[in-house]
């Protein structure tokens, strides 16, 4: 299990590499386990907003 500052650290991580991901389009150059990561954030949103619908 990560701690909080680990996953808060994640979360920031994650927010910068969408940010730079939005500007230049560089997901294909993402490593790995970013792209899964992102993935796997944008999956869950989804989730979220459908169930609130």
């Amino acid at each position: 299990m990560a701690t909080t500052k680990q996953r808060t650290a994640a979360k920031r991580n994650i927010k910068k590499a969408a940010t730079a991901a939005k500007k230049k389009r560089t997901i294909a150059n993402l490593p790995k386990s970013t792209r899964t990561a992102l993935g796997k954030q944008a999956n869950k949103v989804k989730r979220q907003k459908a169930r609130s619908r």
